[in-house]
């Protein structure tokens, strides 16, 4: 397949991921089913984020000539994916970088996400049989050319020690964060209530602590907050709620509550399913080179930073931990 045919093939993927075919309905209540915490709510949100941002052929036409990839690849390369499994179709962008750049991938799924890309693959390989030497799952990734792998950071290690002697892009565990200023209206907390609550929070682009200035009015914030008081209605989501509250009160520590969410003041970045971390600061612009420095941070959301509401929100060029897939792939091919 040529590049216009890949792009054409994306475009096809698209298109069918709108539709409410009764096949594809089935196999969002299977992952559903599998895992409780890919509600049907965020299997759709997932997949109109993947259709509007990733499968239009306008974006990706552009996004290949960014890269002048040719049209055919001599030699293609296989590339061995090992994909996470915290959101639904997570690992999706790894999926379209390797088949965009015309090389051949294996792919090695998360359990808690193995039901989505091979039945959206599987539909497609009966309309493009072809996809199938392009495309294929495996437990086993030996003998491939090159590795990108998502994980903890324990898992990285693991990846290192397996993957390290081959050219890869190793992630390890990264979390977002939010600089408010005080100034910031009733529609941005909205919004960043959202950057806090999509996906319970699970994915690594979820805002995990806020950072605000001395003397924050924390009031309006948590009234915004309180929409989400329904995810107590989860029973793993308030499983969580109620350990994190205990551990808490059993430390007599102080915190807020949303109803929801548990907001502590605390100086570690990554926080727990149901609860938030927040730090003041006296210095943005000194607050703001610190984070900007930080392997931990994968986005930032404020003013002067990524908008409100835009953390789940991913261009085709906003790389995992900042790494550019796509110029890893085309060296390969060098």
């Amino acid at each position: 397949m040529n590049l216009q045919q890949r792009i054409s093939i994306l475009g096809d993927m698209g298109h069918y991921m709108q539709k409410q075919y009764p096949e594809w309905q089935s196999a969002k209540q299977t992952a559903f089913h599998k895992n409780i915490w890919f509600t049907p709510e965020n299997i759709e949100l997932a997949c109109n984020t993947i259709v509007e941002n990733y499968l239009q052929t306008d974006k990706l036409e552009k996004w290949a000539v960014q890269y002048d990839l040719p049209q055919n690849i001599e030699n293609p390369v296989t590339v061995g994916l090992v994909m996470a499994g915290n959101i639904p179709l997570v690992g999706f962008h790894d999926f379209l970088c390797v088949f965009i750049s015309g090389n051949k991938q294996k792919i090695k799924l998360s359990s808690k996400d193995d039901v989505l890309l091979p039945f959206l693959i599987t539909e497609l390989q009966k309309q493009y049989p072809e996809l199938g030497d392009y495309v294929t799952f495996a437990e086993n990734l030996k003998g491939c050319d090159a590795y990108i792998a998502t994980g903890s950071n324990n898992a990285g290690r693991y990846f290192d020690y397996y993957f390290g002697r081959y050219p890869s892009i190793i992630r390890r565990n990264r979390t977002s964060v939010s600089i408010l200023d005080g100034t910031e209206n009733t529609q941005d907390l909205e919004l960043l209530a959202e950057d806090i609550h999509n996906y319970f929070g699970l994915g690594c682009r979820n805002v995990t602590m806020l950072y605000v200035p001395e003397n924050y009015d924390f009031i309006p914030l948590i009234e915004v907050l309180k929409k989400y008081e329904a995810f107590l209605d989860y029973h793993k989501y308030k499983n969580n709620y109620d350990y994190q509250l205990a551990i808490l009160l059993l430390n007599k520590k102080y915190y807020m509550s949303s109803g929801a969410l548990l907001l502590e003041e605390n100086p570690i970045i990554f926080s727990p399913i149901s609860t938030i971390h927040y730090q003041y600061y006296k210095n943005i612009n000194e607050l703001e080179n610190e984070l900007q420095n930080s392997e931990d941070i994968q986005a930032i959301i404020g003013k002067n930073h990524i908008g409100f509401g835009q953390a789940q929100l991913p261009s085709l060029t906003d790389y995992a931990d900042g790494v550019d897939t796509m110029d890893f792939l085309k060296k390969l091919n060098a």
